[in-house]
């Protein structure tokens, strides 16, 4: 993929270039009442939770976070507060970017420019995006696009703000669930996963794969 030079490049934002510390909030909130393992299966079943509570019709994020929260206790026989589910979607913005991230994507803003796609509120999304070291050209959200990621709607309101194709964009993300697999489905070739071990390699969905945002001006021939 060296030698393609993306009209722009396109990333997820939580997760892949942020620290997304929802694990964290919750074992703040509850590792004083779950032992080990206990606290790795609600972990767990949080997260599955905000995935699912985002599969449907768009809401805004902190009900995402108040259900899936909710629906993790439920499961976990935890005893659920609405304001521990308000303190977890607080603490959002004032999440900072993983080490890697602003010297990689310093040099690469020098010459492609950078686009966010998230599932954020407009909210939030610019106090992390500030910490990031970087300029970016666009920066789009759930709430704007009215869909989250997977949902193809989101990806398809990023094109059709940026006026371009598929094929003009490298798209950046540590998940497949939520970016790279649909990304694939509506012929986004050119993608790199960063291997933050929030899942397995799937290479059915064709990439690039790098350890950390230091590994992407190498990707673009820079």
């Amino acid at each position: 993929m060296a030698s393609f030079r993306p009209k722009y490049i396109t990333f997820d934002c939580y997760g892949t270039l942020t620290n997304f510390q929802m694990a964290e909030a919750a074992r703040d909130l509850y590792g004083s009442r779950l032992d080990e393992p206990r606290m790795q299966e609600f972990i767990k079943n949080f997260a599955a939770y905000r995935l699912d509570e985002i599969l449907g019709d768009w809401k805004p994020y902190a009900d995402v976070v108040h259900n899936a929260l909710e629906r993790a206790c439920k499961r976990n026989a935890v005893a659920f507060s609405p304001d521990d589910a308000k303190m977890v979607y607080e603490r959002v913005p004032s999440w900072g970017p993983h080490a890697d991230v602003p010297a990689g994507l310093a040099k690469v803003a020098k010459e492609i420019p950078l686009v966010i796609l998230s599932n954020a509120m407009n909210a939030q999304i610019m106090s992390n995006v500030d910490k990031l070291g970087a300029p970016f050209h666009a920066v789009y959200t759930a709430e704007q696009a009215q869909a989250y990621k997977p949902h193809f709607k989101a990806f398809e309101y990023m094109l059709d703000m940026l006026g371009c194709g598929p094929e003009d964009i490298l798209h950046c993300s540590s998940s497949f669930r939520y970016d790279l697999m649909s990304a694939h489905d509506l012929g986004i070739k050119n993608k790199v996963w960063v291997n933050r071990g929030h899942e397995p390699a799937n290479p059915y969905y064709g990439y690039t794969e790098i350890a950390d945002i230091s590994g992407l001006p190498g990707v673009v021939g820079l």
